[in-house]
């Protein structure tokens, strides 16, 4: 088990390194607390690592990733606008500030729960577990993606307490959306590279609209 351990751990924590996946935990750690991204992505990393190696060990079927994968864009593409829309609650309505932390961590796990079914760490963790303990397996893989992830939590929360909030609120909405894009088309076109060159141009055109609004923001304040 310690060796399965090992191994699943070394292998996703590569895996990981550059994947989609720590882009979405710097973007979540940009607008939520810390603690709350990293929780939520155990949780969800914890349940989908275990039905992956459930898939892997004991059935050795496969799920329909494709659709699983459309639906976690079009969820995406609905965090981006709710990002855009931002947060009306003031700092002393404790209560309310409660149930967003709720609602922050139920958003961020499901988000990730769908975006990591039928990604490439998924499908590794499958295949380890179709020849090592899975049991072993299972933790290491848990353990190396919530670590390689937190990597990207750390950078995300050292940005956001240099940044203006107003460009945190849509460089956010922006890498939601490129996500959203990505998953989506990846899913419709799961043989071509369409995914990946619609979710730059995303990027290209929500980077020129940040621009641009930070822009008139910065000469409206100006001029008062």
């Amino acid at each position: 088990m310690f060796a399965a351990l090992l191994l699943s751990f070394g292998v996703i924590f590569v895996a990981e390194l550059g994947d989609k996946s720590q882009l979405m935990a710097m973007t979540f750690a940009l607008k939520y607390r810390w603690w709350v991204v990293i929780s939520a992505i155990t949780v969800a990393t914890t349940i989908v690592h275990l039905v992956s190696v459930a898939v892997g060990h004991f059935l050795g079927l496969s799920l329909p990733t494709n659709l699983i994968g459309i639906v976690g864009g079009i969820a995406f593409l609905v965090f981006g606008l709710w990002t855009l829309r931002g947060d009306s609650l003031s700092d002393d309505e404790t209560t309310k500030a409660d149930k967003v932390t709720k609602s922050a961590f139920f958003a961020v796990a499901s988000a990730f729960f769908l975006a990591e079914l039928g990604d490439k760490t998924m499908l590794a963790t499958v295949t380890l577990a179709s020849d090592n303990n899975w049991v072993g397996v299972w933790i290491g893989s848990t353990v190396g993606m919530v670590a390689a992830d937190a990597l990207a939590i750390v950078v995300g929360a050292v940005l956001g307490k240099h940044l203006p909030e107003r460009l945190i609120q849509y460089g956010a909405a922006t890498l939601f959306f490129v996500f959203g894009v990505w998953l989506v088309l990846e899913g419709l076109y799961p043989e071509t590279s369409i995914g990946v060159i619609a979710a730059v141009a995303t990027f290209v055109v929500g980077s020129a609209l940040t621009w641009w609004r930070m822009s008139v923001e910065r000469t409206r304040v100006d001029a008062s």
